[in-house]
């Protein structure tokens, strides 16, 4: 899918209170960025910051984190971000690759992974954010009870994940490939734009959390 550029959204970026616009170091640092010792949750891929910034409002006690690559994107969240100005939510734009360079050692609680790309030819698989290239980068800044929660509209990603998830070493908590009629992993389920879209066009939503 093309990218619209927004005009001027880089600019944003650099001068919004909210933003961290391509950092090159973070780790550790977290504690001190907001100010207490409430966990740290993050969402990578978190597009327009609907499932984020709505986490926030709900959980004050947690801290939270977007982290989306392009401006044109998380623009969107950072505007509705003004208007909130809620106090535990931080946004970071950067690849998701340079992660480990953003959080220490076992700094965040929970990962969420929300309808991610594909990259569905094979030579781009280790790309995928649920590859075990990234759950070996995950290790790293998970604490030891922590969890990726991950959804996905697209089976072939669900089922490559699923295989991921062991190859990686990890263990499945749960799954189910249909979770708005999964009534216990469906409770307290706060849904996405993407997510909002394809439910309405009635295909089922794949979910899992994994752990080590």
């Amino acid at each position: 899918m093309r990218l619209r550029n927004v005009k001027g959204a880089r600019d944003v970026m650099q001068e919004s209170e909210y933003v961290f616009a391509d950092p090159d170091s973070m780790a550790g640092q977290w504690k001190e960025i907001f100010g207490n010792d409430n966990p740290v949750q993050i969402e990578i891929g978190m597009g327009k910051g609907k499932f984020i910034t709505t986490l926030a409002g709900l959980n004050p006690g947690i801290n939270y984190v977007g982290i989306e690559k392009y401006s044109s994107v998380l623009i969107r969240a950072v505007e509705k971000q003004n208007e909130l100005k809620l106090p535990n939510l931080k946004f970071i734009r950067m690849d998701a690759e340079k992660i480990t360079d953003i959080f220490g050692k076992g700094e965040v609680d929970r990962i969420y992974l929300n309808f991610s790309d594909p990259w569905p030819k094979d030579r781009h698989a280790k790309r995928r954010l649920t590859s075990k290239e990234y759950f070996a980068r995950y290790d790293v800044i998970l604490k030891q009870d922590g969890e990726v929660h991950f959804k996905t509209d697209n089976r072939d990603l669900f089922d490559f994940s699923l295989e991921e998830v062991e190859n990686a070493g990890w263990k499945l908590k749960a799954y189910t490939f249909d979770l708005h009629h999964d009534e216990k992993l469906n409770e307290g389920n706060i849904m996405t734009e993407y997510e909002t879209r394809f439910s309405e066009e009635g295909k089922p939503i794949n979910k899992l959390i994994a752990y080590r």
